[in-house]
């Protein structure tokens, strides 16, 4: 399969976290803020985005603790108080799917969304079905994952057959990557690490995918700790009641 066509990404230096002692950025004053916590998968979907289209310049990082958020944020920029959001234009648009929608849209540099039909449709297929793979994935951890996830990843595996013009969802790097891999990201690592299950093992489109994923630059700089999300996701899903 063809790899991506990736644009050149330089690493930034990310801004320091805003605790709840910290002033706020001047706000509204024309600047674009997109505002993340950096281990959120939610956050970390539109921050690819941003990355990907070299908005870097364009589109500051405010990061914040997302359970322990200043309290301007909600009284000032987003009173739904969720991360993340992106102050554009006089106002604050928050969802992490809508924020991908609308930073491919409104924005510069590369479309992640193709004009073919037959591509936009599947889109919209996958990113319907998202919520069900992310439920059953999570459901697992507490039973057989092997058992119970398999199907969700052969799923992701079939999903990769269907274009044949790279190794991505829509062939070539789109919206659908940025919403899925933050979170098979985390499925990767967690199901290796905690129940020794290999998400790729026989599954050589995955395989494929995370590979070239990891030699995108914008969004190697976007990943998770490891160590921190094991131990959080443990915590989460398999403390004992």
């Amino acid at each position: 399969m063809a790899a991506a066509a990736d644009i050149s990404v330089q690493f930034e230096v990310l801004p320091p976290i805003l605790d709840p002692t910290c002033d706020p950025p001047p706000l509204f004053d024309g600047t674009i803020r997109l505002y993340v916590d950096y281990v959120c998968p939610f956050c970390q979907r539109v921050w690819i985005v941003r990355n990907y289209k070299g908005l870097q310049e364009k589109i500051k990082l405010v990061a914040m603790y997302l359970q322990d958020k200043p309290a301007w944020y909600k009284e000032k920029v987003y009173p739904e108080n969720k991360l993340p959001s992106l102050e554009h234009n006089g106002k604050v648009i928050g969802e992490s799917l809508d924020l991908i929608k609308y930073v491919d849209t409104n924005f510069d540099g590369p479309s992640l969304l193709p004009n073919d039909p037959t591509k936009q449709s599947f889109a919209e297929e996958m990113i319907t079905y998202l919520d069900t793979f992310l439920k059953n994935v999570f459901t697992s951890f507490k039973g057989d994952p092997v058992k119970e996830a398999g199907a969700e990843f052969y799923y992701l595996e079939e999903s990769l057959k269907k274009f044949d013009d790279g190794s991505f969802f829509l062939g070539q790097f789109s919206q659908v990557d940025a919403a899925y891999v933050p979170f098979i990201e985390r499925f990767q690592i967690f199901l290796q690490q905690v129940f020794d299950y290999d998400i790729t093992s026989g599954r050589p489109n995955l395989a494929a995918y995370l590979e070239e994923m990891n030699k995108i630059d914008a969004y190697k700089q976007t990943k998770c700790d490891p160590e921190h999300l094991v131990q959080y996701y443990k915590s989460r899903f398999m403390a004992s009641s």
